[in-house]
């Protein structure tokens, strides 16, 4: 701890005796990695909640009172929370996003996900906060974006003690691969139940080998799954059906859904992984559907 430095705002220093305050030092928020999270969850949420007509446009000053994350807790659970709709009081602004933070800690807590955000963080605009709740949901939802891998920033920590202000700097990490998405669970909070995602033999052969199973990367654009289910059908897929040099998301993901219906067509099972997952490099669901390939060809010679 050392004595605050002199670029710290005037209402920063309105603290009581021991009373802490924490701010994203200036420097982090100019990383272009940090602006790149931000404008892929705040465009996540307007995507989410486009038929709702809300627009956000800044996180802490938007998501801050519980009213949009109840909008997208609900949109992206299926379920409808217990809450008043609309509320101006401080009171009951905190009493909303408690009941929202109880729910995701539903969600989230039984999957051993760290919880690294309160009522009082969220209410309090804390932007760190915000978007470790924004991107524990973003990964457990299994959310069609991706989030840049190995962000980090620098945390600003302002303390009154005896009357004078000390701050010390912690780095927070506020991603690491998009390799680590959780399963999508039951919330007991919610009116309706979210589909379960059963463990079963990738999860295993995760646990004791994930180092091996990068190969299946190569599978993410959707190419390679598209020109193989031809050749293992024995047909020659027209190129002007997909994108053989893929260059956005958007495309990549309509690759490996046109190889899900390639699939379908020649009468394989709906494959459990959606589109989005696989171009997301989770590799469970991308393992899952070349085993279902597997399954049925593997008798071909």
């Amino acid at each position: 701890m050392s004595p605050a430095s002199a670029d710290i705002h005037p209402e920063d220093t309105l603290l009581e005796e021991n009373e802490e305050r924490t701010m994203i030092d200036p420097t982090s928020k100019d990383d272009p990695k940090f602006k790149e999270l931000v404008k892929v969850l705040i465009d996540w949420i307007n995507d989410v909640l486009v038929e709702e007509r809300i627009i956000v446009k800044q996180l802490e000053e938007d998501l801050y009172d519980g009213q949009v994350l109840q909008k997208l807790l609900e949109k992206l659970a299926g379920c409808k929370l217990n809450v008043a709709e609309v509320t101006q009081s401080e009171i009951g602004q905190k009493q909303k996003l408690q009941t929202v933070l109880e729910a995701v800690r539903g969600l989230l807590r039984p999957h051993g996900w760290a919880l690294q955000w309160t009522v009082d963080s969220i209410h309090g605009k804390n932007l760190v906060a915000i978007l470790h709740l924004l991107v524990s949901l973003a990964m457990h939802f299994r959310a069609p974006i991706r989030l840049p891998e190995h962000v980090s920033v620098q945390v600003v920590v302002v303390r009154k003690r005896e009357g004078l202000l000390h701050s010390s700097h912690v780095t927070e990490e506020l991603t690491t691969t998009t390799e680590t998405a959780g399963d999508v669970s039951i919330n007991p909070a919610c009116a309706s139940p979210l589909g379960h995602a059963e463990r079963d033999a990738f999860d295993t052969l995760f646990d004791h080998a994930p180092d091996k199973l990068s190969v299946v990367k190569k599978f993410a654009d959707g190419v390679y799954l598209v020109l193989l289910t031809g050749l293992l059908e024995d047909y020659f897929v027209p190129l002007h059906n997909f994108y053989l040099t893929p260059d956005s998301f958007d495309q990549k993901v309509h690759n490996v859904a046109f190889a899900f219906e390639l699939m379908l067509d020649g009468g394989l099972k709906t494959p459990k992984a959606r589109p989005e997952d696989v171009v997301n490099l989770d590799l469970k669901s991308t393992l899952r559907v070349l085993y279902n390939l597997f399954t049925k060809y593997k008798d071909l010679e």
